[in-house]
């Protein structure tokens, strides 16, 4: 998908450019576009690495089993037909855990874990449990609770409001979420997706010749990668200290004061204010949360912030072709003036649902590929303004949605589902749910 959305992108700038006579401009447009790409890259380095830093500093705090405890009773009623003691339950509460504190690296093994220990109580192989669809559907909700990624981006782009984005993104994800939930459920108990009716692909005719090969084997625990280092991380218990805890707890009863104290010395009107003071107080309260609960724990939290950092150079690596295709692309789509074509045909269309036409690429891209949707992300909020709706549109939709075509490809090409069942439409419908409320509440927040 995403070779066409890319070969769209550079035909229609060429042809685009030479109907207009624009051509130069698209020309210098993909030249300028690839050297930002770079530049970016090296810029979010810095932002990256502070939050990966403190996300590290979560993981060995062991905040991940502190969550995955507290989500147990809700994951046993969510998934009746998983026992409780089963292991596919212990996998996937820890990689809901480990998604909800935006620990990626820990989310994916225990994800593939979970899709393992979950075929293992399927009476069909081959074809989609009610469990499997839940499980994706949540995670393709996009379900993580601090959207560090768009908010360092914003801020390695000189937002002024770097944090703005959090409390409307989890807004978004709840919305997502819950009708990722309903869907499944509903959709689940009608005939057309009956397990029990479900066919599978006939694999051998479709091949041709290899009429009796059997399915490639599904992986097992020893064969997924990184998933002992996942499993020590969440599964080692911190001892809290209570004299440290003590500390903690004074050192929150200050802050607690001083925001009381901020909130009346101001003169404007309440909701201002708290919109206000979000802005400005959030990120560093959640740099002294994670620090405090780390210091609690017994975490060495400077030398294990510095371990976390070092990953932002490689992940910076990583993504620099990605940006590089897709900010040329748009880069020269925008110059050669389709841009401003597309946004005036879509205009009427998209103002129906709140959604502001430059964020429609993302709404767009968003569910095939979460580099490119990173790309795209940068290119709208360069082009737009961080803090310009559309910016903070687009931010809103990075954090609170998922990859969901990457997430069912690999989730069951590891376990050789290929009858999925109600799956796409399920998680389609929490992508659209997330889009849609990323667009509504944005205009809210900040139209």
């Amino acid at each position: 998908m995403l070779n066409w959305f890319f070969l769209i992108l550079i035909a229609a700038s060429a042809a685009a450019g030479a109907a207009a006579g624009t051509m130069q401009q698209v020309t210098d447009a993909s030249m300028e576009s690839a050297k930002s790409a770079v530049t970016l890259a090296l810029a979010l380095v810095g932002q990256m690495g502070l939050w990966l830093g403190f996300m590290r500093i979560l993981q060995e705090a062991g905040l991940m089993r502190s969550l995955a405890r507290a989500l147990a009773p809700v994951m046993k009623r969510l998934f009746p037909d998983v026992p409780a003691d089963h292991p596919a339950m212990g996998a996937m509460i820890l990689n809901i855990s480990a998604n909800m504190l935006g620990l990626g690296n820990a989310a994916t093994p225990f994800g593939l874990k979970a899709m393992v220990e979950l075929n293992r109580l399927n009476t069909r192989p081959g074809v989609a449990t009610n469990a499997m669809v839940l499980f994706l559907a949540i995670n393709t909700s996009g379900v993580a609770v601090l959207p560090l990624g768009a908010v360092a981006m914003r801020a390695a782009l000189g937002s002024h409001d770097a944090a703005g984005i959090i409390v409307p993104s989890m807004l978004a994800t709840m919305c997502s979420t819950i009708v990722g939930i309903l869907a499944v459920k509903l959709l689940s108990r009608l005939r057309a997706f009956d397990a029990d009716r479900a066919v599978l692909p006939d694999d051998a005719a479709a091949a041709g010749s290899a009429s009796n090969a059997a399915p490639p084997p599904s992986p097992t625990e020893a064969k997924i990668a990184g998933l002992e280092q996942a499993e020590a991380a969440a599964l080692d218990e911190k001892e809290t200290s209570l004299p440290r805890l003590a500390a903690v707890l004074a050192l929150w009863l200050l802050m607690l004061f001083f925001i009381g104290r901020a909130i009346f010395a101001a003169e404007e009107r309440l909701p201002d204010t708290l919109r206000a003071m979000l802005s400005g107080w959030l990120l560093p309260l959640i740099m002294l949360a994670i620090v405090s609960v780390g210091f609690v724990r017994k975490v060495r939290v400077y030398e294990v912030f510095i371990e976390g950092a070092k990953d932002a150079f490689g992940i910076a690596v990583k993504i620099i072709p990605f940006l590089i295709a897709i900010l040329a692309a748009v880069g020269m789509f925008r110059a050669s003036g389709a841009m401003d074509r597309l946004t005036a045909l879509l205009g009427p269309v998209t103002g129906l649902i709140g959604m502001p036409p430059e964020a429609l690429p993302m709404a767009l891209i968003r569910p095939l590929s979460g580099s490119g949707a990173l790309a795209v992300l940068t290119e709208t909020m360069k082009a737009c303004g961080p803090d310009s709706l559309a910016g903070y549109t687009v931010s809103v939709m990075s954090g609170s949605t998922e990859t969901t075509f990457y997430v069912l490809a690999v989730y069951f090409g590891a376990v050789g589902v290929k009858a999925t069942r109600h799956t796409v439409p399920c998680c389609l419908a929490a992508d659209i749910t997330g889009i849609l409320a990323a667009c509504w509440i944005s205009r809210l927040f900040f139209g």
